[in-house]
Parts: structure tokens; C-alpha cells; sequence
């Protein structure tokens, strides 16, 4: 039988680029401390005297630009990770050059609701060249529900486009798990832009919540996570959604939703967890220390 790291175990350390710039990854791995992001910088960015590799990477980090309010809520949590990570990098006082630029939620939300993707999707091409007029490097959509739409983004700029699903993929595929449960809005539980992605281009099998189950996550993450509501019985529904992917066969779950990490820590789940919103933030930020060192 396959073994399954967890989430926490699986660490980006290396990524080799296309001319994209993000483009094939060489994952490795090791166990990780209990709080992940006070890990030492890997070796090669060791402090040390001189004009090193380190300190070439300080002064040349790229910036990264975020499309965000989708929550504002997960936007705030994508600000600290991306900058906590930077910081277990780099040492001293480092943090990542970063843009956000937030959208107001809630035409989003009720275009969401009314099927207007193409409006949503103007919206985000909009919001990304905003982005790229201001410097950014790199775009990332701070929300895995928008990514319905994320050929318009890449389509409108002519930066790089992180997709939040492939450092998911790849955590995933390095962990050894070939089937995981994948918990988000049920946009994203019920549509196969998601689902289909890690398919096509991980070989992964992607089970979901009944229909019971995706009411209920979809209605917390609206009702209550979007507004920084964490209520203790809605971790319990969340933990049993868990438990019934588990006994049908998913040997990890995907937190597909950026506001999901808020509610569920890998404590309440019986399996491996893999929160999206800290592998796309790390991921950026990678990708921006290490963009000119290739």
C-alpha cells in the first residue's frame, strides 16, 4: 500500500522553471517542524558573508500581485503566510514584495449566484492588469471559486499566472495519494474546473461531499467563514463531512476553499489535510526568491 506523508510533511524546497517562470518542479520533501513556517532556510539561502546566492535573491525577490476580497478575510490570512514564509527564507527582517488589489465581494458573490461567469471573469482580467501597470511579476487569484475564470486573467496579462489547484496537485502526487476528498464552495465541489485540473493534470481521483454535505460546507463558508464567523459546531459538521470521504475511500482532503483553513486545522480531520491557501501562498513566494537564481 501507498504511504501518505501529510500536508505538513510534504515541503516545496526547489523549483526548476520554464521561460514562464513556473512552470515544471522538482518537489522534495521532509518532515516537517510543528509550525511550518518557522522552518530553517534551506541551505543555499543560509546566511553567510559575501555576495552569495542569499543575498542575491534579497535584493532581486520579484513581487507578487494578488487579486483578493473573496473573502477579504482569506485575503488577510494570504498576506501573512506569503510573509511568514518569506521570512523562514530569508532571516532578519525580510518580507515578500507584494500588490493586493481587493474587489469588493459582493457584486462577486451575486454573480456567482445569478451564473455570470463572464462578467466575473472580465472582473478578474480587470483587476489583473491593474496588477501588472503596478509591478507585479507575478498574479495570484486569492480564491479557489474565481479560478472558474481564470483563462480571462491569463489571457489579460503577460506575467505569469499561479494556478492556486498545482501546488495542490503536487503536494498531493508527492504525498503518494491517488484519491482525495475535496471540501470548497459548491462551485467548486460541483463544476469540474477544479476537479477536472487535478485529473487531467495530476491523475488524481477527486471525491466529494453528498448532497447533504455540500450544502452544508457551502452554506458555512458563505454563512459564517466569509464573515469571520468560526462557530464550534460547524468544525463538527465539517470533521463528520471528513469522516464520510474517508470511509469512502479518500486517503486526503483538499481545503478548496481559501476561507476553509479559518475552521478546519489538521487536528479536526481524519485525514491528511491540504490547505490550498498556505501551498499557493508559499509557492508565490518561492517563485518570487528564486525567480533570477535560476
Amino acid at each position: 500500500m501507498t504511504s501518505i506523508l501529510s500536508a505538513e510533511e510534504v515541503r516545496v524546497a526547489l523549483i526548476r522553471h520554464r521561460p514562464d517562470g513556473i512552470g515544471q518542479t522538482t518537489v522534495l520533501y521532509r518532515p516537517a517542524a510543528r509550525d511550518p513556517y518557522r522552518l530553517r532556510a534551506p541551505p543555499s539561502y543560509t546566511r553567510r558573508t559575501g555576495h552569495n546566492q542569499h543575498e542575491r535573491a534579497r535584493s532581486d525577490m520579484k513581487t507578487i500581485g494578488v487579486i483578493g476580497g473573496m473573502s477579504w478575510e482569506s485575503s488577510a490570512e494570504y498576506y501573512r503566510l506569503m510573509n511568514r514564509h518569506a521570512k523562514a527564507r530569508l532571516g532578519g527582517h525580510h518580507n515578500a514584495r507584494s500588490l493586493m488589489l481587493t474587489v469588493d465581494f459582493a457584486p462577486v458573490e451575486a454573480n456567482q449566484r445569478a451564473g455570470d461567469w463572464h462578467a466575473l471573469g472580465a472582473q478578474m482580467a480587470d483587476a489583473a492588469r491593474q496588477l501588472e501597470r503596478g509591478g507585479a511579476d507575478l498574479v495570484l487569484l486569492a480564491t479557489n471559486t474565481m479560478h472558474r475564470v481564470y483563462e480571462a486573467i491569463e489571457a489579460a496579462i503577460t506575467v505569469p499566472f499561479l494556478h492556486i489547484a498545482d501546488p495542490t496537485g503536487e503536494a498531493l502526487r508527492a504525498a503518494g495519494v491517488e484519491r482525495v476528498g475535496l471540501l470548497g464552495t459548491r462551485y467548486t465541489m460541483e463544476q469540474t474546473f477544479y476537479a477536472g485540473r487535478l485529473r487531467e493534470r495530476f491523475g488524481l481521483d477527486t471525491l466529494v461531499p453528498g448532497d447533504e454535505g455540500r450544502a452544508n460546507v457551502h452554506r458555512i463558508i458563505y454563512d459564517e467563514l466569509c464573515h469571520g464567523v468560526i462557530e464550534p459546531p460547524s468544525r463538527e459538521i465539517y470533521r463528520n463531512v471528513i469522516e464520510d470521504l474517508k470511509a469512502r475511500g479518500a486517503q486526503a482532503v483538499i481545503l478548496g476553499c481559501t476561507e476553509i483553513t479559518l475552521l478546519v486545522k489538521q487536528d479536526d480531520s481524519a485525514l491528511p489535510v491540504f490547505d490550498t491557501t498556505a501551498l499557493h501562498a508559499q509557492r508565490a513566494v518561492d517563485w518570487a526568491i528564486e525567480a533570477n537564481t535560476q
